[in-house]
């Protein structure tokens, strides 16, 4: 069995800019520098033959490539938080790439979930944090940007669950054509 998802890898430029600003909450268990990722759809648990649809239904998106930035800083969970994020500007080509995989890895006969799309790139996850004191953070780092950067692929990614954290593998990648 496969545990999959889709996403983008981002630049280590970016990676190192994020990895600066994990610091100062106890009880945060830091996402390591080689997760940090941009999710489009969560596949779940697949077996062989999902995992090779999902490979070939992914194979057919064809889209431009584009440029994308993070900005802000957030927090899952209003009353007992669970997560801290960097958020990402908002991106009308980043939108049409997630509606076209979802598309096409629901074509393909796996069930996504149906939520809200929320870009984000996970910093910490939080276990016992105090509202306030995740609210503090986010205020904190509440400036945070990158540089916009070209988003050129997409990947199919595996996710191997750890004893410490997950380990994530590119399984399949998916160029995006050049601009003219």
């Amino acid at each position: 069995m496969y545990r999959l998802f889709v996403g983008l890898d981002l630049p280590e430029e970016v990676k190192n800019q994020l990895s600066r600003i994990q610091s100062g909450i106890e009880g945060a268990r830091w996402r390591p520098i080689e997760n940090f990722h941009l999710t489009l759809a969560f596949m779940g648990a697949a077996d062989r033959h999902q995992y090779s649809d999902a490979i070939e239904a992914l194979s057919t998106i064809e889209m431009q490539s584009f440029d994308l930035a993070l900005s802000g800083i957030g927090m899952f969970g209003d009353r007992k938080p669970r997560a801290i994020w960097a958020g990402v500007k908002p991106n009308s080509e980043l939108n049409h790439l997630r509606e076209r995989v979802e598309s096409v890895i629901r074509g393909s006969g796996f069930d996504l979930e149906r939520r809200k799309f929320t870009p984000h790139v996970t910093l910490a996850y939080l276990k016992g944090v105090s509202q306030s004191r995740a609210m503090t953070y986010c205020a904190d780092n509440g400036l945070f940007s990158s540089k916009p950067f070209m988003v050129d692929a997409f990947h199919l990614f595996s996710s191997t669950l750890g004893a410490e954290t997950s380990v994530y593998s590119i399984e399949a990648s998916y160029a995006l054509s050049s601009s003219k």
